[in-house]
């Protein structure tokens, strides 16, 4: 059987566009990633680590000897210390919000080591965010 080259190229699209999103989706860390990627950032005596409003979150010593407790990426397994500084403004989650598609943003506060806001999503759901005091990136959704 030979194909067209019309119908080559119509399979390839199909196929790449097929696939697109599982390229896209990333799978969530499991507890002992999570756990090992908290002792490679140099927490310790890491405890109570558990997965609640899209992230996880662990209680542990970090590297100065303070006790924390930190909130992590699910996907990256960054960590978030509770008394962290934000770089980004409220006016800079804002804009880094509505650039990303969400609007009706309100409720933002920083709190915790994270931004966190209420917001409708680009499909309209009304959703509860945990943005990145860093880049404004939105890294949990509830």
């Amino acid at each position: 059987m030979k194909l067209h080259p019309s119908s080559l190229a119509t399979a390839l699209a199909l196929a790449v566009a097929l696939a697109a999103p599982l390229a896209m989706a990333q799978d969530a860390l499991t507890e002992r990633q999570v756990h090992n990627q908290l002792e490679q950032q140099g927490y310790k005596k890491i405890h109570d680590l558990k997965f609640r409003d899209g992230m996880w979150r662990a209680r542990a010593k970090s590297a100065d000897g303070r006790s924390v407790t930190v909130k992590i990426d699910p996907r990256t397994g960054e960590a978030y210390p509770d008394e962290q500084v934000s770089r980004l403004s409220e006016t800079d989650v804002r804009a880094s919000l509505s650039t990303a598609g969400y609007t009706h943003v309100h409720d933002v506060d920083f709190k915790d080591g994270l931004w966190r806001a209420k917001a409708e999503n680009p499909a309209g759901a009304d959703v509860k965010l945990q943005i990145d005091p860093h880049t404004g990136k939105v890294i949990g959704t509830d």
